[in-house]
C-alpha cells in the first residue's frame, strides 16, 4: 500500500508547486497591468519577461523529461553561444561597462555552467560525466577570457557548489543557504542605495560599483518612497530619474531588479519578485530529481539573482528564457524514472506487466 500511494502523493505535491508557479507569474503580469493603468506606464517589458520565463520553464520540463542528459547539455551550449553572440544581436547602443550587456553575458554563462553541471549529474557513464564537467569548466574559463569578472566568479561558485552538492544529504539546508545569500546581497544593495552603511564601507563599494550606478539606485529608492503602494509605473524610471538622463548612453533602467520593481511597481512588485524566486527554490526543494541536480540548478539561479540585484541582466529576454529553462530541467521527472517506478510497484504488488 505504501508503494502504491507514494507516487500519488508525489504527483499531488508537484501539482501544488506548479499551481503556485502559475499563480505567482500570473500575479506578476496582472500587477504590472494595474500599475501601468494607474500611472500610464508601459508594462510590455514585464509581460515579455513573464512570457519568456514561462516558455523557458515549459520547454525545460518537456525536454528534461524526454532527454534528461542531452537537454541540459544543449542548453549549456546554447547559453554559451548566445553569450558570445549577444553583443552583436542586442538592438540599440551597446555598453562596454557592466551597466550594459556585460551583466547579461555573465548571467548567460552562469546559467550555462549550471546546465552543464545538471547534465553531468544526470549522466550515468563516468566518461560522459567527466566530459560534461570539463564543458562546465571550459565555460568558466571562457568567462575569464571574455573579461567578465562577475561571470567568472559566479561560474566558479556554481561549479564548486555542484561538486560539493554530491556530498549533501539534506537539500533543504542547501536551498535555504541559497535563499539567504540572495537576501543578503539584496539587502546590501538596498542599504547602499539608502546610504545607511558606514561611510568607509560605502565609499569602498561605490568605487567598485561606480558612482553612477549608486545614483541610479538612489533615484529608484526615492521613487519608491514617493509612492510605495503603486510605484511610478512600469517603464517610467528613465523619464523621472535625473541620473538616468545624465548617462552618456541612457537605457532608462536602474540596474537592480529589486530596486526597479520598488520604483516602478511599489512594495507589491517587490513582494511578487521575491515570491517568484521563493517559488523556484521551493520547486527545487520538492523536485524528484537528485539533490546534486537540484542544488546545481539552484546555485546557478541564485548566481543570476545576485547579478540581477546589481545589474541589468533580467532586461534581456535570452536571460529570462534561460532561467526558466534551467528551472524546468531541474524540476522535470524523466520518463525513464516513471517507467522504472511503475515496474517496481507492479513487482511489489505481484502484478504482471502488460506486454
Amino acid at each position: 500500500m505504501a508503494s502504491a500511494t507514494g507516487p500519488d502523493a508525489d504527483s499531488e505535491r508537484r501539482n501544488v508547486s506548479d499551481a503556485a508557479g502559475v499563480a505567482v507569474l500570473g500575479a506578476c503580469a496582472a500587477w504590472s497591468l494595474i500599475t501601468a493603468a494607474m500611472h500610464d506606464g508601459r508594462p510590455e517589458g514585464v509581460l515579455l519577461a513573464v512570457l519568456a520565463v514561462s516558455a523557458g520553464y515549459a520547454s525545460g520540463r518537456i525536454s528534461g523529461a524526454l532527454v534528461p542528459v542531452a537537454a541540459p547539455c544543449v542548453g549549456a551550449l546554447a547559453g554559451l553561444g548566445t553569450a558570445l553572440a549577444e553583443p552583436h544581436l542586442a538592438p540599440g547602443p551597446q555598453f562596454a561597462v557592466p551597466l550594459g550587456d556585460a551583466g547579461a553575458t555573465a548571467a548567460l554563462l552562469t546559467l550555462a555552467v549550471g546546465s552543464a553541471c545538471c547534465s553531468a549529474w544526470a549522466a550515468s557513464a563516468p566518461v560522459l560525466r567527466l566530459a560534461l564537467r570539463l564543458l562546465a569548466a571550459g565555460i568558466t574559463v571562457t568567462a575569464a577570457v571574455l573579461g567578465s569578472i562577475t561571470g567568472f566568479v559566479t561560474c566558479t561558485a556554481v561549479l564548486l557548489s555542484s561538486l560539493a552538492a554530491g556530498q549533501v544529504r539534506h537539500r533543504g539546508l542547501g536551498v535555504a543557504g541559497l535563499g539567504l545569500a540572495t537576501a543578503l546581497v539584496t539587502g546590501a544593495t538596498w542599504a547602499i542605495a539608502g546610504n545607511v552603511l558606514p561611510e568607509g564601507l560605502t565609499a569602498s563599494l561605490e568605487g567598485r560599483l561606480t558612482a553612477h550606478r549608486v545614483q541610479l539606485w538612489q533615484d529608484a529608492l526615492h521613487m519608491a518612497h514617493q509612492d510605495s503602494a503603486l510605484g511610478v509605473g512600469p517603464g517610467r524610471f528613465g523619464e523621472l530619474s535625473s541620473a538616468a538622463a545624465d548617462a552618456l548612453l541612457p537605457d532608462g533602467k536602474p540596474h537592480s531588479a529589486p530596486l526597479q520593481m520598488a520604483a516602478e511597481q511599489g512594495v507589491v512588485g517587490v513582494l511578487l519578485l521575491a515570491a517568484a524566486f521563493c517559488w523556484v527554490l521551493h520547486a527545487l526543494w520538492r523536485t524528484p530529481r537528485s539533490t546534486p541536480i537540484a542544488l546545481s540548478a539552484g546555485a546557478a539561479l541564485t548566481g543570476l539573482a545576485l547579478i540581477a540585484s546589481v545589474g541589468n541582466a533580467l532586461s534581456f529576454t535570452s536571460v529570462s528564457v534561460g532561467a526558466g529553462f534551467l528551472a524546468g530541467l531541474a524540476t522535470a521527472r524523466p520518463l525513464a524514472d516513471d517507467s522504472s517506478r511503475t515496474a517496481s510497484d507492479a513487482r511489489t504488488r505481484g502484478d504482471r506487466l502488460a506486454p
